[in-house]
């Protein structure tokens, strides 16, 4: 079972499927159809954008119910996932045109939905509460198809929605919308704060709860570029079929990138766990590492999973009852934890020792940010005058 965070008050509970051959034909079956949906929604849409028209959810439901009326084949599947690809492409759509609207930078902008190529895009179906049903254990989807779930926890609630989809590994998983769980811990009178880096995956104000950089993806990189050498020799010429050992070669190759992501998965958990467990309030700093896959550090900021470890922290605090403050990433490498004065000038990289001309203080770098994290949440106001310095931007609380 995996358990992944949801928005608001919901919670997704993931469990591995046992689908017969018969239900993975109509599952496949089911999710050509979506793909051809998609790209029809995708080709509209471009068509409505060249010719200055709408193309919001109604137009796309109306275009749904057309096809649906001339094409045997679209109608011979359920409506549910088909509908629910409608909304799921609105979204996109709607985030999309949001970034471009507020002129966010390239990078940070949410791209246009593309169209979905058969050999690329890996089959996931959404199925609302009136397209799936739980008999004897077993899951029933609209249309007839019946999935065996390996129920390893119960779930405490009924599910609202299910997300039916297949890894690159070939395995079969449901994903179930359920209310979330709220299982309050007792009282520690202890806070904390979290300052991420790369040297060190997070830096916090307690030397017992730093989480070292573990490298799971640096230690397996040599299986993997064995792997990408052996894909490289048996890769097919242009318009031929790959051969059994292309395909075995990839499969390696899947297989040891999806356990590195478990390794950082489980890891982030439990130090989230730990964290949580023991301190009553946390100031964590609301750093996005996207950014940094344009410079010099990409792979090992990708290998310490800044991201995946920081949300896991926050769904953490928010089923535990914990408060969970985001303060803003701005200057506090530049900022003195004991004084709140600035430095006049960005610190390089290279340098690790904060060094304050103003009180004199001197500390490791990454330690004083995690400091400057307290302080801007204001969970520790011994700054100047007493008084938590202005600017600090949060809150958000479990």
């Amino acid at each position: 079972m995996v358990k992944e965070p949801g928005d608001g008050g919901h919670a997704r509970y993931t469990y591995r499927l046992r689908a017969s051959s018969t239900a993975c034909t109509a599952l496949l079956a089911e999710w050509d159809r979506c793909r051809w949906l998609w790209n029809e929604c995708v080709a509209r849409s471009k068509k409505a954008h060249r010719e200055g028209e709408k193309c919001g959810p109604a137009m796309l439901d109306k275009m749904l119910t057309e096809s649906r009326s001339v094409t045997p084949w679209l109608a011979a599947g359920s409506s549910v996932p088909q509908q629910q690809l409608i909304r799921d492409f609105g979204r996109s759509r709607a985030k999309s045109l949001k970034d471009i609207r507020d002129r966010l930078p390239q990078g940070l902008r949410a791209g246009m939905p593309t169209y979905k190529k058969r050999c690329e895009a890996d089959p996931t179906l959404n199925y609302t509460r009136r397209g799936f049903r739980m008999k004897d254990g077993r899951l029933h989807l609209a249309g007839g198809i019946v999935l065996t779930v390996v129920w390893s926890r119960n779930l405490h609630a009924d599910p609202s929605s299910v997300r039916v989809y297949r890894d690159s590994l070939g395995h079969w998983y449901a994903s179930f919308v359920v209310p979330a769980e709220v299982q309050p811990l007792p009282e520690t009178g202890r806070v904390i704060g979290i300052d991420w880096g790369v040297k060190e995956t997070a830096t916090t104000t307690s030397d017992a709860h730093d989480l070292p950089h573990a490298g799971h993806g640096q230690k397996a990189q040599a299986k993997l570029a064995r792997y990408d050498r052996m894909m490289a020799r048996r890769k097919p010429a242009k318009g031929q079929a790959a051969s059994k050992g292309y395909h075995e070669a990839k499969s390696w190759r899947a297989k040891t990138c999806k356990k590195i992501a478990w390794q950082r998965q489980d890891a982030g958990r439990k130090w989230a766990k730990k964290v949580v467990a023991d301190h009553d309030a946390i100031a964590v700093e609301n750093f996005r590492p996207k950014f940094l896959a344009r410079t010099t550090m990409a792979r090992k900021a990708a290998d310490a999973a800044i991201g995946a470890t920081k949300k896991a922290l926050i769904d953490m605090g928010r089923k535990h009852g914990r408060d969970v403050r985001l303060v803003h990433p701005a200057h506090t490498t530049m900022d003195c934890a004991s004084c709140g004065a600035r430095t006049k000038h960005a610190l390089p990289l290279s340098e690790r020792t904060y060094t304050c001309t103003a009180c004199g203080a001197v500390s490791p770098r990454d330690k004083n940010s995690a400091r400057v994290m307290l302080v801007r949440a204001g969970l520790n106001p011994a700054g100047v005058e007493g008084v938590r310095p202005p600017g600090a931007l949060l809150q958000e609380a479990a």
